[in-house]
């Protein structure tokens, strides 16, 4: 069958898993924050997309979702310049696909998704468009959030390596004007957070892809293998792995630049795999199929996640529990003919985007799950009850 087609096939199915999976969640109360107190790019493109198709979590994660099958489509084309064949680089989409940073980056609205795409989207035009529109390119991304300050290190290095040296002190202008624009927040006693970095890593890549990623960027190093690409990921790694001896580290903003060294840990790997005799690949097909098969079992916890509340023995403890209850609560709400109500602060910026108000006529108060008091609303999903609440009508006279 024609790659494009199975690469098409490939996205639809993909779009289908997703468009499944906004039916199931709720906004959650970051993505509340970003929604209606945030003034960024992605605050501008996701509220444009519900002006245009209506407050639903469709529109509310449809940009996200777009993103995520535009950054897939980028990948297949990057992956050309270093993978020969066409059926290695489809599997290389569909491991990126199924990634759980980049399912969890194609579902939340938050900024991991958005530059996924626009390091993918230089990487592809980096050799396509003339140094002017790819610099240009490049001054907008400083304009558009701080994620983009390990770029122009990457790329400081990378041009100094090249001894490029205009291009370093454009790449060091860019990183001066990303810090004064939104600044680095490095404050507080010094804490050490390495394994907890090296654990969340793990989860975004699977333990044995991060593994093996960071075996690929290792090697490359000492086999003069290095261009653009491997020196904005290792530099981005290595920042991340030296600042968590010292603080928590918001991986959100380093991941992104580990998904664009896949072409080269997907490219080590098919070389390291075909210099060896049949007899010495066990290992290898091995490791690929359990990393394959890690990454099902992590697409299916994700169909089905709330699945999971039936053996997790605190429901809110659950990985998903902050994109959960908030819609089928405002529904309760909304069938009993309470429109408004007062409640904390995080709950009350959830409702509102399913269109229960702030007021003072009706008390929206969370109580225990184990609770003796009488409860007037509870959320229950398969069979086990996550959100317990009363609602009291307040006397304003």
């Amino acid at each position: 069958m024609n790659a494009k087609i199975v690469l098409l096939l490939l996205l639809v199915v993909d779009a289908i898993i997703l468009i499944f999976q906004t039916s199931q969640i709720s906004i959650s109360y970051q993505e509340a924050l970003l929604l209606y107190n945030h003034s960024s790019l992605l605050s501008f493109l996701v509220n444009s997309s519900l002006k245009l198709f209506g407050e639903n979590d469709f529109a509310l994660r449809l940009v996200m979702i777009l993103l995520h099958l535009m950054s897939a489509i980028l990948m297949y084309l990057i992956s050309k310049k270093y993978i020969s064949l066409e059926r290695n680089r489809l599997w290389l989409v569909v491991i990126f696909i199924l990634l759980p940073g980049n399912v969890s980056a194609a579902i939340v609205v938050n900024n991991a998704g958005l530059v996924i795409f626009a390091l993918l989207l230089f990487a592809y035009l980096s050799d396509k468009i003339s140094p002017l529109f790819l610099n240009i390119l490049l001054f907008l991304y400083a304009l558009i959030d701080i994620s983009f300050a390990y770029l122009f290190l990457g790329l400081s290095l990378y041009y100094i390596h090249e001894k490029k040296l205009y291009n370093f002190l454009y790449m060091i202008m860019l990183y001066l004007l990303t810090s004064y624009l939104y600044g680095f927040k490095i404050a507080g006693v010094p804490t050490g957070h390495f394994l907890d970095v090296i654990g969340v890593y793990s989860a975004i890549f699977t333990p044995i892809i991060f593994i093996y990623l960071v075996y690929a960027l290792y090697r490359r190093y000492f086999t003069a293998k290095t261009d653009m690409l491997w020196y904005i990921a290792t530099t981005a790694l290595l920042l991340s792995l030296a600042l968590s001896f010292r603080q928590r580290v918001a991986l959100e903003y380093f991941a992104p630049y580990l998904m664009l060294s896949l072409p080269l840990v997907a490219q080590s790997f098919i070389s390291s795999y075909r210099v060896r005799l049949k007899v010495y690949r066990r290992g290898y097909k091995l490791a690929f199929i359990l990393s394959f098969i890690l990454l099902i079992l992590n697409t299916l916890v994700v169909l089905f996640n709330k699945d999971l509340y039936r053996v997790i023995e605190n429901p809110k403890r659950h990985f998903a529990y902050e994109m959960h209850v908030a819609k089928e609560l405002a529904n309760i709400l909304k069938h009993r003919g309470i429109t408004c109500v007062q409640s904390d602060k995080e709950m009350q910026k959830r409702l509102a985007f399913y269109h229960i108000g702030s007021c003072h006529t009706y008390k929206l108060t969370s109580l225990p799950l184990i609770t003796e008091k009488p409860t007037d609303v509870t959320v229950s999903y398969r069979g086990r009850v996550v959100y317990r609440a009363t609602v009291t009508k307040l006397n304003n006279i």
